[in-house]
C-alpha cells in the first residue's frame, strides 16, 4: 500500500466540523489540526470527487493562536473527541463564532455578529478541561478507549482530560471490560450521584471500580438514575438519558430561556423534545395553576422521568411520541382562566373551549434539528415567542430559514462555549412573529 499523499497548504478560514479550508490544485481540502493563516504539511486521509480531507502533520508557519495540546492522546490519527486542543481558548471561541456567523448568513440569510460566551470558572485551575459530566467510552475485547476521528478504531487512553473529575474518579479507563461494547461514565456536578451505563453481551463482566457506582445495563427495565439540581427543582435522569454535559449549561439555559420568553400566569407553553422536563418544569412554575405546559418527548424512559420530576405540577402534561406525530393531535383548552390539554390519541386532560395556539414555545431538538414539518407546525401554533436551543449551527440555520418563510424573525441570538476543546457550540435563538 502506497504512503498517503503529503500536501503543502496555505490554510484559510475555519469550516463547520472542526476543519479549516485550504486549496490544492483547485480542489478544496478540509484540514484538521490546523488554524487559519498557517502554512502546514498535511497528510491526505480521504479523497472524494469534490474535495479532500487531510491532517496537518507538520506546522511550517504557526498561528499566534496555536498552543501545545494538553492531552497526549490528541493529534493527527489519534483520539477524535477534541478538535481544537491546539488552539487557545479565546481562539476556539472566535473560531466557533465564525462558524455560526457563516452558517446563519449562508443558510438563513441572517447577518449577525456572534459572541461565544465563556462558561468557565475564572478561578479554574485548568480552564477548558474537566467539564464533561458524561463520557461514553468504546470497548473492544475488554480494552477501553475513545474512537479516532471518522473511524471505528479505538484510541486506548488511561485518562480523558475533558472528563469531569467525578467521571475520572471511577477509574473506567484503567480497567478491562470483557464482553462490553461501550461504557459510559455519568456524574452529577450538583448532587455527586454517579452511574456507569454498560452496553454489551449478557456475559459482559464488570470489574471492581474505585468508587461506589450504580450500574445501568442495556435493556434494564428500571435503570439507576442520577439527580441534577436546577434552582429549587431536583431532576431525575435514568441511565444514559439526556442532560447537558457541561455543569454550567443547564442552569444558564434555564435562566436565558425564561428571561427571553417571559412566560406569564395563565399562559399556554409548549416544551418540544422536552427530555426529563427541564424547561417544562420551569415554565410550569411561571404559568401557574391557571396556565398549561405541554411537553413532548419520544424516549420512553425520559417521559417516565419527566412525569416523575414534575408530579407536583398538575398544569404540566407530558406526551410520549415523536413531536411531528403528537403535535398535530393536541387540543388546547381554556375556560374561565383555566387550561387543559388532550391528545386525540387518548392522553392528557381537557376542559373548556379549544384554542388553536400556544403563547410561547421552547424546542431543544437533537443534532438533526426540527425540520420543515415540525417548523410548519410550530409556526402555526405559536403566537408570541419561540426559543430554539441547538447544538448544531447548520441545522439551526436551516430551521431558522424555514421559520423566516413563515413570518418569524430572529430577535436575539446567544452562543455558549459549553464544549471547550471541541468544535461544538450551544446556541439559543429567540424568534418573534412579524
Amino acid at each position: 500500500m502506497s504512503e498517503p499523499e503529503l500536501l503543502d497548504l496555505e490554510v484559510g478560514n475555519v469550516a463547520n466540523g472542526g476543519f479549516c479550508v485550504a486549496r490544492h490544485e483547485g480542489r478544496v481540502v478540509f484540514v484538521r489540526h490546523a488554524l487559519p493563516g498557517e502554512r502546514v504539511r498535511a497528510r491526505v486521509t480521504d479523497t472524494t470527487k469534490n474535495f479532500l480531507r487531510a491532517d496537518a502533520v507538520e506546522i511550517i508557519t504557526a498561528s499566534p493562536d496555536r498552543v501545545d495540546a494538553p492531552c497526549p492522546f490528541a493529534g493527527p490519527g489519534r483520539c477524535g473527541g477534541c478538535d481544537w486542543q491546539h488552539a487557545s481558548l479565546p481562539a476556539q471561541r472566535r473560531l466557533k463564532a465564525a462558524v455560526v456567523e457563516e452558517q446563519l448568513q449562508r443558510v438563513a440569510g441572517i447577518t449577525r455578529t456572534v459572541l461565544v460566551e465563556d462558561l468557565e470558572d475564572p478561578d479554574a485551575l485548568h480552564p477548558g478541561l474537566g467539564w464533561r459530566t458524561r463520557v461514553q467510552f468504546t470497548a473492544s475485547h475488554g480494552a477501553i478507549g475513545l474512537r479516532r476521528h471518522r473511524s471505528h478504531d479505538i484510541e486506548p487512553i488511561d485518562e480523558c482530560l475533558i472528563a469531569h473529575p467525578g467521571v475520572e474518579e471511577m477509574g473506567i479507563e484503567r480497567k478491562t471490560w470483557p464482553g462490553a461494547a461501550s461504557v459510559e461514565g455519568i456524574v452529577s456536578a450538583t448532587t455527586g450521584d454517579r452511574v456507569v451505563a454498560l452496553k454489551g453481551s449478557r456475559k459482559a463482566r464488570v470489574p471492581h471500580l474505585d468508587v461506589p457506582v450504580r450500574l445501568a445495563r442495556k435493556g434494564q427495565e428500571k435503570p439507576p438514575y442520577i439527580r441534577e439540581q436546577v434552582g429549587e427543582r431536583l431532576y431525575q435522569i435514568s441511565g444514559s438519558g439526556f442532560w447537558q454535559v457541561h455543569p454550567a449549561l443547564a442552569p444558564l439555559l434555564a435562566d436565558a430561556v425564561l428571561d427571553a420568553l417571559d412566560p406569564k400566569p395563565g399562559e399556554i407553553a409548549l416544551d418540544l423534545y422536552c427530555g426529563v422536563g427541564l424547561f417544562a418544569g420551569l415554565l410550569g412554575d411561571k404559568v401557574g395553576p391557571d396556565g398549561l405546559v405541554v411537553g413532548i418527548e419520544s424516549d420512553a424512559q425520559s417521559v417516565h422521568d419527566a412525569k416523575f420530576n414534575l408530579r407536583d405540577l398538575p398544569q404540566v402534561a407530558i406526551e410520549s411520541g415523536q413531536v411531528e406525530t403528537v403535535l398535530p393531535d393536541l387540543e388546547f383548552g381554556r375556560a374561565d382562566g383555566s387550561t387543559r390539554t388532550q391528545s386525540k390519541r387518548g392522553g392528557g386532560h381537557h376542559r373548556g373551549a379549544r384554542v388553536q395556539g400556544a403563547d410561547v414555545v421552547v424546542l431543544d431538538p437533537p443534532r438533526s434539528g426540527a425540520g420543515r414539518e415540525v417548523v410548519d407546525q410550530i409556526a402555526r401554533l405559536a403566537t408570541r415567542k419561540i426559543a430554539y436551543v441547538s447544538c448544531d449551527p447548520a441545522t439551526l440555520a436551516r430551521d431558522l430559514a424555514y421559520f423566516s418563510e413563515r413570518g418569524w424573525t430572529l430577535e436575539t441570538f446567544r452562543a455558549f462555549d459549553a464544549y471547550p476543546m471541541t468544535q461544538h457550540v450551544e446556541c439559543l435563538a429567540i424568534l418573534i412573529k412579524g
